[in-house]
Parts: C-alpha cells; sequence; structure tokens
C-alpha cells in the first residue's frame, strides 16, 4: 500500500495556522523571516530528516509541500537537503486555502487514486522513530478488517519525547505521552475517498474516524521553540524538561538515528548557523 508523508515547510496557507494574519503578505514575512528560516532550517536538517532517511521500510513517498513564493535561495537550500533522498518530491503552490490545497497535493501524489493508502502527516520542526513506516504498514495489516470496513481509520502512536534547547546543557528533554498530538499520527484512506488526513483537525479525528491508539515504544520527538505555531497563543503547555541521561542519548541514536550533536545543532541559536553554501 502506498505511503504517503506529507510535510509543509513554511507554506503560506490561508487559514491553517494558529498566529493570524490580516493578509497572505503578512503570513509571508512572518514565515520567511530570516531568524525564523535559519531555525526551520537547522531543525530540518538535524532532526526531522535523518529518521526519515533512516527508514527500514524505505518505500514511502515524502512530500513536500512550499509555496511558489519562496525564496530561491531557500529553495535552493532545501532541494540540497534531499537531494540525496529518492523518496524526497518538492511541490510548490501558490497560497490558498489550507485544507483545500493540502487535499489537492495528497490526491496528486495518490499513484492510483482507485487504490487505497496510507497518509502520514509530519511537521518540519518533528522527528519519527527509524521503524515508523515499517510500523504503520503492521498495523494496517493486523487491523485489516477495520479499514477495509470503512472508508477512514486513523492511527496514532502518543508515546515520545519533547526536545528543547538549553542554557545549561546541550538539549533538554521530557517524555511525551500524548494522544492525538499530530505527530506520528497517520490514516488509512481507501480508494476513490478524496478526504485525506489535512482536512482534520489531528487533535480531533476520533471524532470523524474510528482510530487506533498504539503507546508501547516511543515514536516520536518533538521540538519545543520560540516559533511554534502551537506555542503563540496563552494556557500552552510547559512540560517537564530535564537534561538528558545516558539512556535517553542512546534511545534517539537506536530509534531516531540522532546523535546528541545533531540535535545540539538542530536547537543551536540562530546567530550561530551559518547557511550553508548550495549549488
Amino acid at each position: 500500500m502506498q505511503t504517503i508523508v506529507f510535510c509543509r515547510f513554511s507554506y503560506p496557507a490561508e487559514g491553517g495556522f494558529q498566529v493570524e494574519h490580516d493578509a497572505i503578505e503578512d503570513r509571508r514575512a512572518f514565515l520567511y523571516a530570516t531568524e525564523r528560516m535559519e531555525q526551520r532550517f537547522a531543525l530540518f536538517e538535524h532532526l526531522c530528516l535523518p529518521g526519515l532517511k533512516a527508514q527500514t521500510d524505505p518505500d514511502f513517498d515524502f512530500v513536500i509541500l512550499v509555496g511558489t513564493c519562496l525564496p530561491d535561495r531557500y529553495l535552493a537550500r532545501l532541494q540540497a537537503l534531499v537531494a540525496d533522498m529518492p523518496q524526497a518530491r518538492i511541490i510548490a503552490r501558490d497560497p490558498a486555502p489550507h485544507r483545500q490545497v493540502c487535499q489537492s497535493v495528497l490526491n496528486a501524489a495518490r499513484k492510483h487514486i482507485n487504490q487505497p493508502c496510507l497518509q502520514v502527516r509530519h511537521d518540519d520542526d518533528d522527528a519519527l522513530a527509524v521503524d515508523f513506516v515499517a510500523r504503520l504498514r503492521k498495523a494496517a495489516t493486523d487491523c485489516a478488517a477495520l479499514v477495509l470496513g470503512n472508508k477512514l481509520v486513523g492511527f496514532d502512536w502518543n508515546r515520545g519525547y519533547t526536545l528543547c534547547r538549553s542554557d545549561l546543557h546541550p538539549f533538554e528533554i521530557t517524555e511525551t505521552v500524548n494522544p492525538y498530538l499530530g505527530v506520528a499520527q497517520a490514516m488509512a484512506v481507501q480508494g476513490g475517498v478524496r478526504q485525506s488526513l489535512m482536512n482534520f483537525a489531528h487533535s480531533r479525528i476520533n471524532r470523524f474516524m474510528p482510530t487506533v491508539t498504539f503507546t508501547d515504544t516511543p515514536m516520536f520527538l518533538r521540538a519545543h521553540h520560540g516559533s511554534n505555531d502551537s506555542r503563540q497563543k496563552a494556557k500552552v503547555d510547559n512540560p517537564d524538561f530535564h537534561a538528558p541521561t545516558v539512556e535517553h542519548i542512546e534511545t534517539l541514536n537506536r530509534r531516531f538515528a540522532l546523535t546528541a550533536d545533531a540535535v545540539e545543532s538542530a536547537f543551536a541559536p540562530v546567530a550561530s548557523i551559518a547557511p550553508r553554501a548550495t549549488g
């Protein structure tokens, strides 16, 4: 079954953000601000990509949605980062209503619209365990009767870690067990069904379809930083972070193909991030 991992990379959608803007020009200015883009590139390169490139089941499509207005220098950097990843495709679209454009891009990525597929939502500043695609395929097989009997079925892995930068340590970490968080979340879509995973708010998919939740092993890393869209309003969670243990470092390496140095680079202060040459 085709598996599509869908990622928005600073795409200036109409809607789809908790931070509101009066005009699309304001949204582009916010998204493409130099400091923000340097931070997103650092997280994408050092946190997000390693686990995807190390998937034990490499049979998936990695679709990255960007705006047609993404500055050329940023597009070139993005292309260079995924040049060695045959699964990756960068798709550029004009600003448009969020759910509509995401659905359109996901349906266009399906090799056979009348065949079932698996869709994964993935943010550019998060990470998936190296066996996520394999575990997703196994879950769909194990739940074959449920999948065949419903147009849409959600799959959610709720155990992982949240990471952040620290002034005292290279980074800090805390275990996270939270259902429908929107990372390590997927959906089985029957053939001919044109609704996509991105048609639904990640925290409420269980209102619209049967869902299966797994909690046995850490399957995601979530980055905690100042430009998290979900942290721009009041009453956000403040996890109890602490320095990583040796066991944490071993888990990051084994489950996410990350070293402590890579995580430190992902959260490096923007002033110390030197843009990479491209071309």
